[in-house]
């Protein structure tokens, strides 16, 4: 038998609150099996979370994340539109990053002449930094 989690187990794993599971599984990014009132969580809800969670790190939307969550699930069976698919989703947001880091290194700049010239007027002003 495959081993299972408690939404607690997963919570304390993944750093995050019951209600964080509960709102993905709301969501229909995880699907727990019920013994009554509890939730018992596979292998696959697990790996399903940790999907979740790091696409939301990388600024994925949930229906992004919710397209890589149903390739996961239909790998290795999954065919060649859905694997192109995915890699385009991975292009797409190494895209996005690239211009994010674009646009951090640009502010940057930015930050750095509007430091310098506020240095250069407190020094006429006799003042120090």
């Amino acid at each position: 038998m495959s081993r299972t989690y408690s939404i607690g187990e997963l919570a304390k794993m993944f750093e995050v609150t019951p209600r964080t599971i509960r709102f993905y599984e709301q969501e229909g990014l995880l699907a727990p099996r019920r013994q009554g009132q509890k939730r018992i969580y596979r292998e696959k809800d697990r790996v399903r979370l940790k999907l979740t969670l790091r696409g939301k790190r990388l600024g994925f939307s949930l229906a992004e994340i919710r397209e890589v969550v149903m390739m996961y699930d239909a790998m290795p069976d999954g065919n060649a539109r859905q694997l192109k698919r995915l890699l385009e989703i991975i292009a797409e947001k190494r895209a996005e990053l690239d211009r994010q880091l674009e646009d951090i290194r640009l502010m940057r700049l930015e930050m750095d002449d509007v430091d310098r010239r506020a240095r250069d007027a407190l020094g006429q002003l006799g003042e120090k930094g």
